[in-house]
């Protein structure tokens, strides 16, 4: 008997996966919003060497601001001060508009001045990450999202090893922790330090409550709700920019955005524990106890109280419930490799792509409040059409056509010049809807692909995967000072071949979920209740331990 019987008796989608998916929400409102949070905490404002230590009394401090600069900093070739450089001592002769390529200057002595008129303070000011440094301003975010990565494979094992809720509360309470310590950091390697853990943490947030919400839920609302999930990040998108334009200190910032955490904890205790993950373990009295209550919250009670735990040791008979499964599985067997191969490229791609645009918000002259809020709003109808296309074209062939799409936007950008901002700012938003959608379809697409036996591990393994991406992506970026557009050209060709790649996963619209890793070695992962609907109860003998008919109707 397979799962989605007892989902079709309870209700597959009702009030209690309707609770699932709020309180989810909650808890993953924060992910998204760390995970955009470097680019305001780590922006680099405009920035010219401290002349404070050129003021000696003398003629330099009845000159103006501007003329101070004229003097003491040299010019770049687009007419802005230099960042980095000054003149060893005052240049008077330069006010009556004399040449200063010849002559003599050094790196700032005394530090620098910030233009704190859009941030209060930002890493680059706290601990002057500019010039020689900068490149330990952009490695914050490769840290976090290097410690995201591990995150995603600890979680995902041990989420099917001790259970989807338990380790969803250690996310909770860990990614909370070392959020709140990194904002009060003394020092970079502290705040480095501490960002790894924060991400390391708050990854299983998102990996396992995926997956719990999606083994809830029946095969024709399995959609709705990856749909759903994923616009919860649309939302820290779109909210990101709104809270940092209120908030300009970083350390405050990182404080608001872990805040919702805090709530997170509290509702916590309403989360049930994964019936599928507690009967592929053995644990019948459990899992009927949360399909009792979900019965009775759909109401649903004269149906659910069919179930029994004998009922439900007939779910699945094909592996022994006392193994424990780890992340070797995902490879011991041919499809199962091919399938861990094939999603982790798919993976990559995906979250290269996305957060390459999504890093890329002063690349293009506008108001990078304006620029991120834009890249947070295209996802909403991006996602609403991924809604749409999931079940008109299927799964793999949305992801598909949405990574083409990505890389289509950013190979035309190669080629738009660098002065239409406004041209090249649209064709970017373009590209990020299409990666959108792209990452709102891998993350339930691959819960469908993987057995439930070992979904959590290959989800952490998927997810490892992407972070590796994203923790790529901004250096990726970094190589526009070997060759402009190099970046571009980069993640262009990232996305069209992880496109290349998803072509060769097998569809699973319409399929119930595989439980075991022979179901996906034969190919077994069979078609969903007809026309998914709702099965009578009164034509399912389920206090039969040995039904045939059951098996049948599959």
């Amino acid at each position: 008997m397979k799962f989605e019987h007892l989902l079709s008796v309870v209700n597959g989608f009702g009030r209690f996966q309707i609770m699932i998916i709020i309180i989810s929400f909650i808890g993953r409102f924060t992910l998204p919003c760390h995970f955009l949070l470097n680019n305001f905490i780590a922006a680099v404002p405009s920035h010219h060497c401290d002349l404070s230590a050129l003021d000696d009394g003398s003629l330099f401090e009845n000159l103006t601001q501007e003329q101070r600069l004229t003097v003491s900093v040299p010019v770049q070739e687009d007419g802005t001060p230099s960042f980095c450089k000054m003149f060893p001592e005052p240049q008077f002769q330069l006010l009556s508009n004399s040449n200063d390529r010849d002559l003599v200057t050094v790196p700032c002595q005394n530090g620098w001045a910030y233009d704190n008129s859009t941030f209060k303070s930002t890493l680059a000011t706290e601990w002057d990450l500019v010039c020689d440094q900068k490149g330990q301003n952009k490695a914050t975010t490769t840290i976090f999202f290097i410690g995201v990565m591990f995150g995603a494979m600890t979680f995902g094992s041990l989420s099917d090893r001790f259970g989807r809720k338990p380790m969803l509360l250690v996310s909770y309470i860990s990614g909370m922790l070392f959020g709140f310590a990194s904002a009060f950091s003394t020092s970079f390697i502290m705040f480095a330090v501490l960002r790894f853990f924060t991400g390391f943490g708050i990854t299983g947030i998102v990996i396992v409550s995926s997956v719990l919400s999606v083994e809830w839920v029946d095969i024709e609302h399995r959609k709705l709700v990856g749909v759903i999930d994923s616009l919860s990040w649309t939302f820290g998108y779109c909210m990101i920019p709104a809270i940092a334009y209120c908030v300009t200190d970083w350390r405050q910032l990182t404080i608001a955005v872990t805040s919702p955490l805090a709530l997170a904890i509290l509702t916590w205790r309403w989360i049930p524990e994964s019936a599928r993950w507690l009967i592929a373990n053995g644990k019948f009295e459990k899992a009927n106890f949360y399909l009792q209550q979900c019965a009775q919250m759909n109401q649903k009670e004269e149906f659910g109280s069919k179930i029994t735990p004998e009922t439900l040791s007939s779910i699945i008979v094909t592996e022994r419930k006392d193994r424990s499964h780890s992340y070797l599985d995902l490879v011991r067997t041919p499809k199962m490799r091919r399938l861990a191969l094939l999603t982790g490229i798919v993976w990559y791609g995906v979250a290269s792509t996305f957060y390459g645009i999504s890093f890329n918000i002063t690349g293009f002259g506008l108001n990078i409040y304006l620029t991120q809020f834009v890249y947070g709003a295209i996802e909403l109808p991006a996602k609403l059409s991924a809604y749409y296309l999931l079940d008109k074209v299927g799964r793999r062939n949305t992801e598909v056509g949405s990574l083409l799409g990505a890389g289509i936007c950013l190979a035309i950008n190669i080629f738009i010049p660098r002065d239409m901002s406004v041209l090249r700012t649209v064709v970017a938003v373009l590209g990020k809807g299409c990666s959108a959608t792209s990452f709102t379809t891998v993350v339930l697409y691959s819960s469908e692909l993987f057995p439930t036996v070992v979904r959590q591990n290959g989800m952490g393994y998927n997810s490892s995967m992407g972070r590796l991406g994203v923790s790529l992506a901004p250096l990726i970026l970094l190589l526009d000072e070997v060759w402009r557009d190099l970046p571009q050209v980069l993640l262009c060709s990232i996305a069209l071949l992880a496109s290349l790649v998803a072509r060769m996963l097998p569809e699973t619209r319409g399929r119930c979920l595989p439980e075991t890793i022979q179901d996906v070695e034969d190919g077994q992962t069979g078609k969903g209740l007809a026309g998914s609907q709702v099965v009578e109860t009164t034509d399912i003998p389920l206090k039969s331990k040995d039904n045939d008919e059951v098996e049948n109707g599959y």
